[in-house]
């Protein structure tokens, strides 16, 4: 470390942190913006620095409720990985993944991508069979795959309990380039980039409604912090997708519901990488800090509210000591939820919408947080060249009208039902 950086840390120590450079502007809101982005989550940060950095489009506004880190992006469980099934959807994730690859030299910022594998293990012929098609898929577009028989699980993970009556560990598919990724740093980092390309970030700046010219498109946002009119508006709010797509008169095929994920205390290294659970809907890594995060299913019933309830807790909690007796030992620290914007065939929309000028991207189920920066890439060309991206084509928001859904359940972790 130099002698200034060393008297910068000192000083700032010293003198209450008051010295610090901001990490992106703050500036005040523009009449005019070519493009804004209502969502300073990961996926409107994203778009916003494509836009900027791909497109060459700057004068852009990313218009955030709160303050940036306070929704989904820094309530998920970081995972990242390019696991799915379907052709319309494994591309994507692809692309995804080679993004997150490539993500910290483009950002200039340690984002703590992860590369540690993601396992999903199997407990019957018919899930190895699922698995081994899963896997088949993934091969076939580019990605990596590995079908591990029960004794290669067991080296790699020997902790799990594979003489479960019930669920026996027969095997696992194991993508060795998924992983986990900082989540709020992911945030700070596109926000960052976005902003030293001259895109403006508005925090404290709450959509209240849609501006509309004579014909009835969408020219604008009426905000907290006054009117700001644009040529194009792209929503990218995650769970709150409905409500404010509602604002222009749009009634989206999803609805919302609440996800918990939990933390342990601080422990010793114990687990690798991700393993999921293929008999019940839980996942569990271990973060860097020593603290085991897992999380299960949604809730049942739709809710905008960042919490959950003692149901789900339960069944995690069970889900957690049939896999992995030890973890009973383990003390939970805190849980928090995410708000999922569920699709009816769980898989994302990246699509202009029937009302000109607005622009959509929602739906993304539990695929939120791996798809940040492919989401971001897809719809910022959307955005800027009123075209859907080629690994993105298929996130058509008419789908559920034409009946070209793509059905990969919504589902998360297991190898049979993605």
């Amino acid at each position: 470390m130099s002698r200034y950086s060393i008297f910068s840390l000192a000083r700032n120590a010293l003198t209450g942190h008051r010295h610090w450079d901001r990490a992106w502007r703050d500036p005040p809101p523009k009449p005019h913006y070519d493009i804004i982005v209502v969502g300073g989550g990961g996926h409107g940060l994203a778009t916003a620095h494509y836009l900027a950095k791909i497109h060459g489009i700057s004068r852009v506004a990313v218009i955030e409720k709160g303050w940036l880190g306070g929704g989904n992006v820094g309530r998920n469980t970081t995972i990242i990985r390019a696991n799915y099934l379907l052709d319309g959807n494994e591309p994507f994730y692809e692309w995804s993944l080679k993004l997150w690859e490539g993500l910290e030299q483009d950002l200039n910022y340690n984002a703590m991508v992860s590369q540690r594998g993601v396992l999903n293990l199997f407990h019957s012929d018919a899930e190895r069979d699922a698995a081994a098609r899963r896997g088949n898929a993934m091969l076939l577009h580019g990605s990596d795959a590995e079908l591990l028989h029960r004794d290669a699980v067991r080296k790699l993970c020997p902790f799990l309990d594979f003489d479960n009556a019930r669920f026996p560990i027969q095997g696992g598919l194991l993508q060795r380039r998924g992983g986990s990724a900082r989540h709020d740093a992911v945030a700070w980092g596109f926000a960052r980039a976005a902003s030293a390309r001259g895109v403006d970030i508005l925090q404290n700046c709450e959509v209240l409604a849609f501006l509309r010219d004579a014909a009835g498109a969408i020219v604008g946002v009426e905000t907290s912090r006054g009117s700001i009119s644009a040529n194009k508006v792209g929503i990218a709010v995650a769970g709150n997708s409905s409500r404010v797509a509602a604002m222009a008169g749009l009634r989206l095929p999803i609805e919302s519901h609440v996800l918990q994920a939990f933390v342990s205390e601080g422990l010793k290294p114990i687990i690798p990488g991700v393993v999921t659970f293929g008999a019940a809907h839980f996942y569990i890594s271990q973060s860097d800090k020593g603290g085991l995060v897992f999380g299960g299913d949604v809730d049942g019933y739709n809710s905008y509210a960042q919490r959950g309830n003692l149901p789900i807790v339960e069944d995690t909690c069970e889900s957690a000591m049939a896999l992995m007796p030890m973890v009973g030992r383990a003390r939970i620290l805190r849980s928090w939820g995410g708000i999922m914007d569920m699709s009816m065939d769980g898989s994302p929309i990246i699509d202009r919408s029937p009302i000109e000028g607005l622009y959509i991207n929602a739906g993304w189920c539990y695929g939120g947080f791996k798809a940040t920066p492919a989401s971001g890439w897809c719809f910022a060309h959307l955005l800027a060249t009123d075209r859907s991206h080629r690994v993105a084509e298929a996130f058509r928001l008419d789908r559920f009208m034409s009946g070209h859904i793509l059905d990969e359940k919504g589902k998360g972790p297991q190898p049979n039902l993605h």
